[in-house]
């Protein structure tokens, strides 16, 4: 399991705080407990930051590469301000995202075509945002096979069907659920991602919620996730269903997660 911590997000007001007063100090403790907590790639993004967020983007990835090895992935609405913190990146980033919609399409191909960047795959069109485990196939099929043609490797592309509100509609769980299992059997070697809190809004005990949708996902393929990796009930969930969709052998991961102490909390 793919791991991208969630918490260096200018949407934050602690981490929009610090990062108007260029508090390094902060944000670098962040990454550092992310990284120990779990996570592979540390999630940055100064989108609120509307005419300084290139220049704020590329602040957060050069502090939180000087503390941790793990690399970013940034994370911008933005591909020319994605485009500015690459030129600083140290290693392999992550781009969060591409899409089928046409403008951004055509802006963040030139980025990471023929190049060993790890990119997110969203499953959004122009048409909007899909309901339904074939609509949203129909974009993966189209964005996943473009990809692949502009030599961007399987392997390097972490598709996220999205993940919509339970509460708006009963059907969003199993049709992202469904969808999860038919790109993993679909594309061999391809790799799923998603936020999932979305799942949840609007709904009392949001955080339980979460994390058992999280196991649901695993258990139908998904591989990766942008998480808070300092909820140790969420990191527990995902440890154990990993071990439990065969994805451990002879549970030695889980056993080492329990002589660490993931279980207590």
């Amino acid at each position: 399991m793919l791991v991208v911590g969630e918490l260096i997000n200018a949407s934050r007001k602690a981490i929009k705080a610090a990062i108007e007063a260029q508090d390094a100090g902060y944000i670098q403790k962040i990454a550092k407990d992310e990284v120990e907590a779990g996570s592979h790639y540390i999630d940055v993004n100064a989108g609120i930051f509307v005419g300084k967020e290139a220049e704020y983007l590329q602040w957060l990835v050069k502090i939180v590469q000087e503390v941790v090895d793990a690399p970013c992935c940034i994370d911008s609405p933005d591909p020319k301000c994605i485009e500015q913190a690459l030129k600083i990146h140290e290693g392999t980033a992550m781009v969060n995202s591409i899409s089928l919609e046409q403008e951004r399409y055509n802006a963040m191909l030139p980025l990471i075509a023929g190049t060993d960047l790890k990119v997110v795959a969203l499953c959004m069109s122009d048409e909007g945002m899909p309901e339904t485990m074939d609509a949203r196939m129909r974009i993966a099929d189209k964005l996943v096979n473009s990809l692949i043609k502009n030599n961007v490797p399987m392997t390097n592309i972490y598709v996220d069907p999205l993940v919509q509100p339970i509460g708006t509609n009963s059907s969003f769980g199993i049709e992202f659920l469904n969808t999860v299992e038919a790109i993993t059997k679909t594309f061999k070697g391809i790799h799923t991602m998603c936020g999932l809190s979305n799942i949840s809004f609007g709904l009392p005990n949001r955080k339980f919620m979460n994390q058992m949708f999280a196991v649901m996902a695993i258990a139908k393929g998904l591989d990766g996730l942008i998480i808070n990796p300092l909820d140790k009930a969420m990191m527990a969930s995902l440890i154990t269903a990993e071990t439990l969709r065969g994805s451990d052998d002879f549970c030695v991961k889980y056993l080492k997660a329990f002589r660490k102490g993931a279980f207590e909390f």
